[in-house]
């Protein structure tokens, strides 16, 4: 029996909500996703770098409705909850942002994220105003979709400390009534580079 959407998303919040951390690995089509179900992996999500690689394109250079057209592929494959990596959200309006949630929703993935990356090299980062606009209109239309889909914003920022350490702190808080905030800031082994990770999911 097919599994629907609002219990794939379901199962999504839930490896979010449990006590450990989960693995979750990057199918970059319908083959490779179902290979990784198969694996036993509980979810997928994909990879803004592999959905140009098939195309023989550089990360960034693929258009909407392309990386939505291999998302309702790698989706349709599998029973699992899929997630997408949404780059900056195919443009740099909020209202931008907004549609593309709601896009994906309609593609079957249950969770996607955007960044607070340009993608101009002269101004890599969003200004704070545009970028807390774009996030808002994003957790807007995901709370719109009908079931809990697990928003995702990824923030870019650099980090001071010494290399060879690996740092990890995190908190979860309530956003709104029905929006809890978890971030995550990771100072990578390998890189002075910070990555803060912020799940927004809507109740369901």
């Amino acid at each position: 029996m097919t599994t629907s959407q609002s219990d794939k998303a379901a199962r999504f919040r839930a490896l979010h909500q449990g006590a450990g951390a989960f693995v979750i690995p990057n199918p970059w089509d319908a083959g490779s996703a179902r290979i990784l179900a198969g694996l036993g992996f509980q979810a997928l999500t994909t990879s803004s770098g592999a959905s140009a690689g098939i195309l023989g394109r550089r990360d960034g250079k693929v258009r909407r409705e392309e990386v939505l057209a291999q998302c309702r592929g790698i989706v349709d494959a599998t029973d699992l909850p899929v997630a997408a990596d949404l780059e900056k959200g195919f443009g740099d309006e909020p209202k931008v942002a907004a549609e593309t949630i709601r896009l994906a929703a309609e593609v079957g993935l249950v969770g996607g994220s955007i960044e607070d990356a340009t993608g101009d090299k002269d101004k890599p980062l969003f200004d704070l105003g545009q970028a807390t606009e774009r996030v808002a209109a994003a957790a807007e239309a995901a709370r719109a979709v009908g079931f809990p889909f697990t928003f995702t914003l990824l923030k870019r920022r650099f980090c001071t400390l010494p290399r060879r350490k690996l740092v990890v702190f995190s908190s979860t808080s309530t956003f709104s009534s029905n929006i809890s905030l978890m971030v995550v800031w990771l100072c990578p082994v390998i890189s002075p580079k910070v990555r803060t990770h912020a799940a927004i999911t809507s109740s369901s």
